[in-house]
């Protein structure tokens, strides 16, 4: 007969996982970069609000990079100015945030020559953006000994950029652009548009005149109302479905009044 495994931990055990999730928790805390807490870093600018999570991924040329208040940037994020560290990149900055700007975990942005992502952009995780791409130019040489190209890359603000998507050198990406998971993206993108795929392509766009074309295919979310407290909505998130609609059947006689 096999000896059978133990399915309950022993008390020490715990107690040593309790131990580690919170000195990790504690590694974290300390760990992340702040405007306040800088740690070794010395960014050209770092805002009010903003918080670089620990571990961070590669960063250098910080006194180039300038980040604005509110961003929150996740774990593993690589954030860079310049082909290599140590360099002089003269009195402009290279790479620059707007304020309230979400990077996703493990988001690469590789600035060799200028990168601009405006206020408000969302990035998911692992989105890649370069200013930066190999040539091929010459057939006798071996692709990574030959000089790059690099053009400048404009993110527009409000945008929000999926899981996994690339943004390559030269991009023009417009204000409120959503693009799709996975997206390859070069050249310019108009405002209000939906891209996707490789290379991405508009597949949606709104303009003043038509609206939504193709139009939406579900209804806009409708947003909470402004004077809802904490407290109500903690109430209605422990109502059952049966009590949701009763409810729902109340405010319609409101309603058409």
């Amino acid at each position: 007969m096999p000896k059978r495994e133990k399915t309950r931990p022993s008390p020490w055990s715990r107690l040593a996982q309790r131990a580690v999730h919170a000195g990790w928790a504690w590694v974290q805390r300390t760990g992340s970069v702040t405007a306040r807490h800088p740690g070794r870093f010395r960014f050209g600018a770092l805002g009010h609000g903003t918080r670089l999570a620990f571990p961070l991924g590669t960063v250098f040329g910080e006194p180039w990079i300038h980040v604005g208040a509110h961003c929150v940037i996740g774990e593993q994020v690589t954030l860079t100015a310049g082909l290599m560290p140590d360099l002089d990149l003269g009195p402009e900055p290279i790479l620059r945030l707007g304020d309230g700007v979400v990077l996703g975990r493990g988001s690469h942005v590789i600035a060799d020559t200028t990168v601009t992502i405006g206020s408000d952009c969302y990035f998911g995780p692992y989105v890649y953006v370069t200013s930066t791409n190999h040539s091929y130019d010459d057939p006798h040489q071996p692709i990574g000994k030959q000089w790059p190209r690099m053009e400048p890359v404009e993110i527009g603000p409000g945008c929000w950029v999926g899981t996994g998507a690339v943004i390559l050198p030269g991009a023009r990406i417009g204000r409120n652009v959503v693009v799709a998971a996975g997206a390859v993206v070069r050249g310019t993108v108009p405002d209000h548009a939906v891209v996707a795929g490789a290379p991405a392509r508009v597949v949606r766009r709104w303009t003043p005149a038509e609206g939504w074309q193709p139009p939406l295919r579900t209804p806009t979310p409708m947003p909470i109302p402004a004077d809802v407290t904490p407290e109500q909505l903690r109430v209605l998130s422990l109502l059952d479905d049966d009590a949701v609609a009763r409810l729902a059947e109340l405010a319609e006689p409101a309603a058409e009044a």
